[in-house]
């Protein structure tokens, strides 16, 4: 079991729902437009280094 693959599947999971809660939230206008865009840019961080850990966490035997 590699911890770091796991962890950055999560933040990758973490990162999508993120990302789709800002989108919906700006399409219906339901929450402001600043905590959108915090959620937004956690979401694009989180995102980014879950695919990072994924991609560069090399498979052990």
């Amino acid at each position: 079991m590699n911890v770091k693959r796991t962890f950055g599947t999560i933040l990758t999971i973490l990162g999508i729902i993120g990302l789709i809660w800002a989108g919906l939230g700006f399409v219906n206008h339901s929450i402001q437009m600043r905590e959108l865009i915090v959620v937004a840019i956690i979401g694009i961080i989180f995102f980014v280094s879950g695919i990072g850990l994924v991609r560069n966490t090399k498979d052990e035997a």
